[in-house]
């Protein structure tokens, strides 16, 4: 499976832990979820209907060699936020070559089926979709 380094890292973490440590890993990578830049609104945001909460991501690909990635959740929405925080931490200053080369099902890798509902996980499948759209 071709992932940045640091995605890797983040599933390798995930498949070092069961059950509802898991779950607590993923809400350590929401409340890990950077802010947004003063200049950036979530106004002029792409919005993620396929989420289950309010989600926005802004992908900024002038440099491709170092891809920037912004998304804003609620905090009431730590799932969303939590998938939010690991395609951040996995994703943003790749290259735009890497991050397209990212399986569009890698999330499985994290073991989460068992916990967390498809309807939520095809969350995380939309927001990379949306991510490698924006990038070609």
């Amino acid at each position: 499976m071709s992932m940045p380094a640091p995605l890797a890292e983040v599933v390798s973490d995930f498949t070092e832990v069961e059950g509802q440590d898991k779950l607590r890993l993923l809400l350590e990578f929401a409340e890990e979820l950077p802010p947004l830049p003063a200049d950036l609104e979530e106004a002029a945001m792409e919005p993620v209907p396929e989420c289950q909460s309010p989600l926005f991501l802004h992908v900024d690909a002038a440099d491709p060699e170092h891809v920037r990635l912004f998304f804003s959740a609620p905090p009431e929405a730590p799932t969303t936020r939590g998938f939010a925080g690991i395609l951040a931490t996995g994703l943003d200053g790749q290259t735009k070559v890497d991050i397209l080369a990212v399986p569009d099902d890698f999330y499985t890798e994290l073991g989460l089926a068992a916990l967390i509902s498809p309807l939520r996980l095809r969350g995380m499948s939309a927001m990379l979709a949306r991510i490698k759209r924006r990038l070609r």
